[in-house]
């Protein structure tokens, strides 16, 4: 039963990070959400070189080139996601940027052709009711973001989670799709066995995100943006060290019994809007909630119709 111990673990330490992302999301420092990325970036890497020195996955470089675009699209959405932070409540951007499953879901019976459960469509159409809900009450009135922020920024802010969710989705979509197929032979990374793909399309992402994060810090250099030492950024750092334990423990959460695995994996929202009203105190209006709530349900539909 290690697999409902590491399923656990994974919504936690997610959830977790999604906190302490927002604490180091701050509004008034410009560059706040491109220091989470290189921070994310550090761990990552170091994670990576970790898995290289002590696994013996046979990891051939290129493979990195081959998996490029789907690093590009998990490392530039969460960036988008850093953004949005900055402004936006965290009750409202997680269960939002959760709402990426039913993209995926559109992409793969798009252009894959695939037939889904019947629970499957119902999950997409409650998550699409109550992200329109969550979406009409914040463009009429029920929050004070325009007010605060100017027009142009709220909508901008709201705008990221959404973003994050499309260039999500088309990532899970190219990874699910191209990559991590079951036939060894159809998987175009190169060296790879059934036992070490996931391992190197893991480390692969890690050392891109290492490699991003150094060219936003030299980026960063050239404009004479200061970091501070760590103690300044000990939220920053420790969201990046959530995010990569959780993904480390995400893989082993894989070997469960999916149907029961899989709901516990997307209650990662869940545990942000907890941490969130508990440590952020976030309060927003009693039908935003109800929205939320509508989005949460839908997000576990979805995880529960795609193993029937």
């Amino acid at each position: 039963m290690s697999w409902l111990f590491f399923s656990i673990a994974t919504a936690l330490l997610w959830g977790t990070a999604e906190l302490f992302y927002k604490k180091g999301a701050l509004p008034n420092e410009k560059y706040s959400h491109l220091k989470i990325c290189v921070w994310v970036g550090v761990v990552m890497g170091a994670h990576a070189i970790f898995t290289l020195l002590t696994q013996d996955i046979n990891y051939n470089p290129i493979n990195l080139l081959i998996y490029l675009p789907v690093s590009l699209f998990y490392i530039i959405s969460m960036a988008f996601s850093y953004f949005g932070m900055r402004f936006l409540e965290e009750s409202i951007s997680d269960p939002i940027e959760n709402s990426a499953g039913v993209i995926c879901v559109l992409l793969f019976a798009l252009f894959m052709g695939d037939e889904f459960h019947w629970l499957t469509w119902i999950a997409v159409g409650v998550i699409a009711v109550g992200v329109v809900g969550v979406s009409y009450l914040e463009n009429h009135g029920e929050t004070q973001r325009k007010k605060k922020l100017g027009k142009k920024l709220a909508i901008v802010a709201f705008c990221m989670p959404f973003v994050y969710a499309l260039l999500d989705a088309f990532g899970t979509f190219m990874d699910d799709a191209f990559f991590l197929v079951e036939e060894i032979a159809d998987a175009p990374f190169v060296d790879v066995t059934e036992e070490t793909m996931e391992a190197v399309a893991n480390t692969s992402y890690e050392l891109t995100f290492a490699a991003f994060a150094l060219g936003l810090f030299i980026f960063m250099k050239a404009k004479g943006v200061k970091f501070g030492p760590v103690s300044q950024n000990k939220d920053k750092v420790l969201a990046a060290v959530f995010e990569t334990a959780g993904q480390f423990t995400y893989v082993y959460a894989l070997g469960g019994v999916d149907a029961v695995a899989a709901p516990i994996l997307s209650s990662v929202c869940v545990v942000s809007l907890l941490l969130s009203r508990i440590f952020l105190k976030e309060k927003l209006s009693w039908k935003t909630y109800v929205f939320i709530a509508v989005v949460i349900i839908g997000i576990l539909l979805l995880a529960v119709s795609e193993e029937l």
